[in-house]
């Protein structure tokens, strides 16, 4: 998983928590870097699954909820990091519809080791979009929040729902309707 997942992670709950919560989760934690992340390295999604699970058991907020907020936030990073990529799409049904077969290209060109969920679209109209989230790191909380907050950035509302295919959340069945305004 790369090092930026780790640092925007430490830098929200830092921000949400304080930085006695940071110290504290990473003190809970067995993991392998120390808690020292860099933006650019790469480190075990193990590390990242200790580290939610520790603040959870801190916060009483569930693992999920957590992502939630943190794909939320994780937005935010790419619209300063990628605003420009952002803004070629007219909105966020085809931002969304694009994640597979455009934008995670451009991450495998700058992160070639880049371990990304996979989005399959089964059906996409200009107001509508049914994909297939796969992932067995099973954060698909995460993806809603960056989901969310992509309507944001396009100042639209809709509603997204989501169905586990999988109980463990390796697969996730997403509808998303764009609401009239």
């Amino acid at each position: 998983m790369k090092g930026i997942v780790f640092t925007e992670f430490l830098d929200l709950v830092e921000s949400k928590f304080g930085l006695e919560m940071v110290d504290r989760i990473i003190t809970q934690s067995t993991l392998n870097s120390n808690g020292a992340y860099t933006a650019i390295g790469t480190y075990k999604f193990s590390e990242m699954a200790e580290l939610l699970t520790n603040l959870s058991l801190n916060t009483g907020i569930d693992v999920q909820e957590l992502l939630l907020i943190y794909g939320e936030h994780f937005f935010t990073v790419l619209q300063e990091s990628y605003g420009t990529m952002l803004r070629q799409y007219a909105g966020p049904i085809e931002l969304l519809n694009a994640i597979e077969n455009h934008i995670h290209v451009e991450v495998r060109k700058i992160y070639p080791e880049a371990e990304l969920p996979s989005f399959e679209v089964l059906k996409k109209t200009d107001n509508s979009l049914i994909m297939i989230y796969k992932s067995d790191r099973a954060m698909y909380s995460f993806g809603l929040g960056l989901m969310r907050s992509a309507f944001r950035y396009f100042d639209k509302k809709a509603t997204i729902t989501y169905t586990k295919l999988k109980t463990d959340g390796t697969e996730v069945k997403f509808d998303i309707y764009l609401l009239d305004d």
